[in-house]
């Protein structure tokens, strides 16, 4: 706001606007500032490294892009994260799970959620280690706090019991979260 208050004051001047108007104004500029602020926090905390975008999204690339757009476009609301409910995107490879994901994940950034997008691999692999070093409480709340968490390649994994108890552990802590917050 302090880098832009003397524009908004020359301006206001100009204008011939009240002491509230320009008070106002000069708000307006700060709280804009705070939410690009927030926005960009969030993208650099979700692990995505670009920001994705419908209109980037080929739907004419492959039939069953075609056949999804509706319910792919409807996605983009991000009521689904209000409602507790998970995502699923299945496909061969090539269909563009994976960007439409990065696409719904830089929307939830956007509307200033917390996002975390990871491989399954990675994730099983961190959750793990922290298993030998006695982490695993604290590096489980890395999984299960994000609105949203999109875990791709999952489909790649053969997993073990023990990666597929921590699977269980992150999706069942993330389904217990909505539902207790529901419940109140």
């Amino acid at each position: 706001m302090s880098r832009q208050s003397e524009q908004v004051i020359s301006d206001a001047t100009v204008r011939n606007l009240s002491l509230a108007q320009t008070l106002e104004s000069l708000v307006d500029l700060e709280l804009e500032s705070r939410n690009a602020r927030s926005i960009e926090r969030r993208f650099r905390l979700s692990r995505l490294h670009a920001r994705y975008s419908i209109d980037a999204f080929n739907f004419k690339h492959h039939k069953s892009r075609m056949e999804a757009k509706t319910r792919i476009l409807r996605l983009m609301d991000l009521d689904f994260l209000d409602k507790g409910t998970s995502v699923v995107v299945i496909g061969n490879p090539g269909t563009g799970k994976t960007f439409l994901a990065k696409i719904l994940a830089w929307r939830a950034c956007q509307s200033n959620r917390r996002v975390l997008f990871t491989t399954a691999m990675d994730m099983l692999n961190h959750l793990s280690a922290s298993q030998v070093d006695h982490s695993l409480v604290r590096k489980l709340r890395t999984y299960t706090e994000p609105a949203l968490l999109v875990i791709d390649e999952l489909g790649y994994l053969s997993l073990d019991q023990q990666t597929s108890n921590l699977l269980y552990q992150v999706i069942s802590t993330r389904h217990g979260a909505y539902s207790n917050d529901a419940d109140h």
